[in-house]
Formats: structure tokens, C-alpha cells, sequence
């Protein structure tokens, strides 16, 4: 490895432990090798813009808004009370909503700190009313969102699929049984927590079944209409990320009535803000993976790879064992651009499924959203809930472990995944 590309690393690192932004870390470490190494800074620009000027990116501010729109539109509030008026009579009905819900919301922002936000407020006070510890619910409503990078429409599948050269389509499929297995376990894994603990009380809705279903119904058909005019070969992904925004907006202007004129600037706004801040974490790791790339130190990283690719089993165990580690420091669009340069040429050569690959690599960095210390859905619930993130770390572990064992199925059981005889 080259001394540049020592000082890229080293750069990088020390800029993320004095607590610089990781997109900012990733653009400053890459600019300063590019202007020590004297290797042009006029590419800075020219690849800042093309490393957002792709059209399948386009679909990430069109489900960011999506999901704003949905939210706003009270969509969430009434498949929260629907699935508590089925299960809510049972003492774990609420924490088993809780996970049902986040596997139905994942299915419509496609982002894990999205799906806290919006079913944070709606389930920590009815987990808490039924005599749930409090920072088990802020950390069950993290851990359920993180089934959103997961389940499509998936921004994370979204990028992965980008910079491998897969189908976002094909991509999305993939992650479909695996979303619901992880689900199935994260249920079972809050079951058996609050039924040793002996938390909750019975608290079902009152309202009838039919109004209730008559309620939610719209917001229930939203999966269909993006996935299945996705894989009815209506829509591209991107176009039905679009549709998604112009379906939340139909609803909640015509149908629930729930939203005005002037709720229009502040939705764009929020979606905005979020959008520029995953473009510009895409935009600088664009830099950066291009900086690695010229000074050598993806090619270090590829030969390293190689050389442990005679015992297939064995890399991929130390790559779910590095992805597990940086999703507790890092944030997924950036591990995309950090690791997979160098692994797009291992993975042709062992004759993995990139698809495959795409969804174990993913559920990795799904973990880290609630693995501390760099938890970014815990810090959210912290905020949304009031309580301070070390009262949800205490709570967490049962959900990590439980997802580890998704992991380790979805790993060295490729079945899940659709990617058959691997």
C-alpha cells in the first residue's frame, strides 16, 4: 500500500474520532490526498457531479419525500391502531405491533431513521402505558426500523445496486423474505423478553374491526402500488418512487383529508434537507472511493481479498465480521463506496451472487443502525422518546442478537435470498 494511501486511511479515521461529519471526513480526506499527491484537483468537481448524476439515484429524494408525505398524511397512525385492534388484547400485543408495524413502514420509506421518527411518537406511549420499560420501547421501535434498508423499497439496495451494476429490481425481490424472516424473529425476541419480564397489559382498540380496516386500507395498498407496479413492469423503481409521492399525496388531500396546501413547502423542505444530506454522503464517498482507487489502496485491499478467497467460507465470515464493525461507526451509503470497489472483482471470481451479496451486506449495516456506539436509529429514538441513549443501549442487545442470527441464516443459506444452487 502505497504512503498515500496510508495517509488517505489515517486521515479519514482521525477526522471521524474529532467527531467530523463522515460525509465532510470522506470529501476532506480525499481532497487533501488529491491536492498532496498532486493528482488534479479539477477532477474534485467532475466527479462530485458524477457521482449523484445517475438516474437510479434519482428514485432515493422521490422516497425520502414519499415517506415524508405518507407520514404526514396519517397513514401510520392508522395501521398502528388496526394491527393493535387485532393483537392488542394479548399482554406482548404491543411490542409484537410494534415490529409488525416497522416491517410494513420499511415497505414505505425505504430509510431506518425515517420509520422511527414517524411510528416513534405513535408507539412509545401505548408500549408504555402497558407497563413496558421505557427504554425497551425506544430501543424495540429502533430495532424495528431497521428492517427499512432491508424491505423494499430500500434506499440502501438503492445505492448497492447503483455501484454494482445489478437490477434495483432484482435487488428489491431479493430482500423481500429475508425482511420477513428478520421480522419473525425480532417479534420472537420481544416476546420472550416482555413475557420474562412480565411486562404488559391487555389494551386492544375499541373501535370496530371494519372501520378501522376502512381507515387504514389506503395506506395498506401503498406496497402494492409501488412494488407491484414495479414487478408488473409498469413503473421502473424510479418511477415508482414518484408514484409513491403522488400516491401519499392522493390519499391525504382527497381520502383521509389530512393534509393542506401549506403542508406542501415544510413536507418538501424536510424531504429536502434528508435528501441532501444522503447526496452528499453518496457525492463525497464517490470521491473518496476514486481517491483509494488511484493511489493504490483498493488494489491493496483487493489482493488482500484474493488472497483469502482459497477458503470461501472463511472470507466471508471476516466480511460480515467488518461490516458488523464499521455499521457501528459508519453509515451504509459510505461502507457501499469504502468496500466494495475492491470486492466487486473477489465476488466475480468465487462466482457469488451479487444480489445475494447485496442483501447479506446490507442486513450487516442494518445491524449497525442499532449497534452502539454509532447507532443512528437509536440516537433518533433517544430524541423522539426524551430518554437519554444509554437507557436504550441497555435494552438493545436482545434485538442485535436476535438479528445477528437473521444474518447468519441469510449468509450460509442463500435460499432466503432467492439465489438459488450458491
Amino acid at each position: 500500500m502505497s504512503s498515500l494511501g496510508l495517509a488517505l486511511l489515517g486521515l479519514f479515521f482521525l477526522l471521524l474520532l474529532l467527531r467530523v461529519p463522515i460525509g465532510v471526513a470522506l470529501g476532506l480526506a480525499a481532497v487533501a490526498v488529491i491536492y498532496w499527491g498532486q493528482l488534479g484537483l479539477q477532477v474534485v468537481s467532475f466527479n462530485f457531479q458524477a457521482g449523484i448524476a445517475k438516474f437510479p439515484l434519482l428514485a432515493i429524494p422521490f422516497f425520502i419525500l414519499a415517506g415524508t408525505v405518507m407520514d404526514r398524511a396519517g397513514i401510520a397512525e392508522r395501521i398502528v391502531r388496526l394491527v393493535l385492534r387485532l393483537i392488542g388484547r394479548y399482554r406482548s400485543g404491543a411490542a409484537l405491533a410494534a415490529v409488525l408495524v416497522g416491517m410494513f413502514w420499511g415497505a414505505v420509506s425505504g430509510s431506518g431513521p425515517a420509520t422511527v421518527a414517524a411510528l416513534g411518537p405513535i408507539l412509545y406511549p401505548v408500549m408504555t402505558r402497558q407497563g413496558y420499560d421505557p427504554g425497551f420501547a425506544a430501543g424495540l421501535v429502533a430495532a424495528a426500523a431497521e428492517l427499512s434498508i432491508i424491505i423494499p423499497p430500500s434506499i440502501a439496495f438503492i445505492v448497492y445496486a447503483t455501484l454494482v451494476g445489478t437490477s434495483v429490481a432484482q435487488q428489491f425481490l431479493a430482500g423481500i423474505v429475508p425482511g420477513i424472516v428478520l421480522g419473525l424473529i425480532l417479534m420472537i425476541a420481544a416476546y420472550a423478553v416482555v413475557r420474562r419480564r412480565g411486562w404488559g397489559r391487555a389494551e386492544a382498540e375499541t373501535r370496530p374491526f371494519g372501520a378501522l380496516l376502512r381507515e387504514a386500507l389506503w395506506g395498506l395498498l401503498t406496497p402494492f402500488v409501488i412494488l407491484g407496479g414495479i414487478y408488473g413492469g409498469i413503473f421502473t423503481p424510479t418511477e415508482a418512487a414518484a408514484v409513491g409521492v403522488f400516491w401519499g399525496l392522493f390519499v391525504g388531500f382527497f381520502v383521509y383529508r389530512t393534509l393542506r396546501l401549506e403542508d406542501l413547502v415544510p413536507m418538501l423542505v424536510e424531504a429536502g434537507v434528508s435528501s441532501a444530506v444522503v447526496m452528499l454522503i453518496v457525492a463525497w464517498a464517490g470521491l473518496f472511493a476514486w481517491a483509494a482507487d488511484t493511489v493504490g489502496l483498493v488494489d491493496a485491499m483487493r489482493w488482500g481479498l484474493l488472497a483469502l478467497a482459497q477458503n470461501p467460507l472463511e472470507l466471508l465470515a471476516l466480511l460480515n465480521v467488518l461490516w458488523l464493525i464499521l455499521g457501528t461507526l459508519v453509515d451504509a451509503v459510505s461502507i457501499y463506496y469504502l468496500t466494495l470497489p475492491a470486492l466487486i472483482p473477489v465476488m466475480a471470481h468465487l462466482g457469488w451472487d451479487p444480489v445475494w451479496m447485496g442483501v447479506v451486506m446490507t442486513v450487516n449495516l442494518a445491524i449497525g443502525q442499532i449497534t452502539p456506539p454509532v447507532a443512528v436509529n437509536l440516537f433518533v429514538s433517544a430524541r423522539v422518546s426524551g430518554l437519554p441513549i444509554e437507557r436504550i443501549w441497555r435494552e438493545i442487545w436482545p434485538f442485535v442478537l436476535a438479528s445477528v442470527l437473521g444474518l447468519l441464516l441469510f449468509a450460509y443459506w442463500p435460499y432466503f435470498t432467492g439465489a438459488w444452487g450458491r
